[in-house]
């Protein structure tokens, strides 16, 4: 896709903007009382919904290159990353600040029992540092190092599904389809390696 600059630029306007409606909606949501019963659970969920949307999306990325050999899709790469990691941040902060009220105490009691909470908060954790070094600045500083730290993006998608699985309990039918989703992507991925290593290895003399 051959495109100016000032073209691209716009393109990734619209993009942003479509990708923080999501928060628009459910802020507008809880301000206007339209969550439901529960609009703290609503809140939660909904933020946590779209971190791992962001993180599919994210993650379809290199495989959407690899299959149609256009390279545009990863223009999108880092901004999709950052919105994963700003719902995943919002699905934290709503667990923290209205369904814990800031309680470290709360914090302490309910984390050691609930599995799908570690989970998550792990999952969050290997989110972080991928968005703090997410800068072209910390790629050219950490060199080839940057693209190992970067891999931690396929432990975050299993993570963030066992966090999803613990968390649901009963209907396991939206984080299947989460699971088939990230499954297929990862597994154009391994392809695409097991490919490349074998024709490396029928060119070794």
């Amino acid at each position: 896709m051959t495109l100016g600059k000032k073209q691209w630029a716009a393109i990734k306007i619209v993009v942003f903007i479509l990708s923080l409606m999501p928060f628009g909606w459910l802020v507008y949501g809880a301000i206007n009382d339209q969550l439901g019963a529960n609009p703290i659970e609503a809140l939660h969920f909904g933020f946590g919904d779209w971190a791992l949307r962001f993180l599919c999306i994210g993650l379809a990325l290199t495989p959407v290159k690899t299959l149609t050999g256009q390279s545009w899709p990863m223009r999108f790469r880092r901004m999709m990353g950052l919105f994963a990691f700003f719902y995943a941040s919002l699905h934290l902060l709503v667990f923290i600040v209205l369904d814990l009220s800031l309680s470290w105490e709360a914090f302490k009691d309910e984390v050691p029992k609930s599995p799908y909470i570690l989970m998550g908060l792990l999952t969050f954790l290997l989110l972080l540092p991928m968005a703090v070094t997410s800068t072209k600045k910390m790629q050219k500083r950490l060199g080839r190092s940057w693209l190992t730290l970067h891999r931690l993006v396929y432990v975050a998608g299993l993570t963030a599904l066992v966090h999803f699985f613990w968390l649901v309990k009963k209907d396991y039918t939206e984080p299947l389809i989460y699971a088939a989703v990230i499954g297929a992507l990862l597994g154009i991925r391994i392809i695409v390696y097991c490919r490349k290593r074998a024709k490396l290895l029928s060119l070794e003399p």
